[in-house]
């Protein structure tokens, strides 16, 4: 099927050994934050500088973002994020093994509102990186300019009537008379943002809430957002909920 832009976030990070870096990778690098945390659990607070070097003098955009962690027993980790602006880490225990975990993010830029995130732990001084959750969600156009959004896990479906863009979308060529020129998906990115919900009923411990953007023919074209609820148990992670927010505009 035809997609009319396609989004790939590639939420990647590794594990570096501080020994292991070549000589001269990480000149000209600036302290972004330091935080005094216990990360490996033995009840001393560890040091982590989370350091960056910009993509040109006070550019804002931070082409390389690590974070170097002194742990109170004189052993020395690094972890290397994506780039991006406004790096920061949170210190949560996302997967309650009773040890704060390191849990980066950094705008990604532009109009689509992404961010990449990495979730470490240190626990006992071991490196961990955990992955983070991902909720498939199905759409397509539908002729007379209605579309349909399907989230296979819940098997939930939502009908939407966009005719009140049936203007825009007979100028780009995706109806003719009503009927789509041919079969189109809607533009649906990975979750581009994480909220750390501290409360979760039923639950003990915080969770994650994750959001993804919905669009239509192009990403301005906003359609709606998928909500979706999750909470970290048995080494997974669990979906708990999924509302979805349309954008359609009411009728009088």
């Amino acid at each position: 099927m035809k997609r009319w832009f396609l989004f790939s976030v590639i939420i990647f990070s590794l594990f570096y050994p501080l020994q292991g870096i070549h000589a001269g990778e990480y000149e000209n690098a600036e302290i972004i934050q330091v935080y005094k945390e216990d990360v490996t659990g033995d009840g001393k607070k560890d040091k982590i500088t989370l350091k960056g070097i910009r993509f040109e003098p006070n550019a804002a955009f931070w082409k390389v973002v690590w974070a170097e962690i002194d742990s109170a027993t004189g052993q020395t980790f690094r972890i290397k994020y994506e780039p991006g602006y406004d790096p920061e880490i949170q210190f949560v225990d996302l997967i309650h093994n009773g040890v704060p975990q390191l849990f980066e993010s950094s705008a990604t830029g532009g109009s689509g509102g992404f961010y990449t995130y990495n979730l470490s732990s240190l626990k006992q001084e071991k490196q961990q990186e955990i992955s983070l959750p991902t909720l498939v969600v199905e759409g397509s156009f539908q002729d007379n300019y209605r579309a349909v959004i399907t989230i296979p896990a819940t098997k939930e479906s939502y009908h939407l009537n966009l005719t009140d863009r049936k203007k825009d979308y007979d100028r780009l060529g995706l109806y003719y008379n009503g009927k789509l020129n041919e079969p189109t998906e809607l533009m649906i990115p990975p979750i581009a943002y994480f909220q750390v919900v501290q409360s979760i009923d039923g639950k003990e411990g915080p969770g994650l809430r994750g959001y993804q953007q919905i669009s239509g023919a192009y990403h301005a074209d906003a359609i709606g957002t998928v909500q979706s609820t999750w909470y970290y148990e048995n080494n997974e992670w669990q979906l708990l909920d999924v509302t979805f927010n349309s954008y359609e505009k009411k009728k009088n």
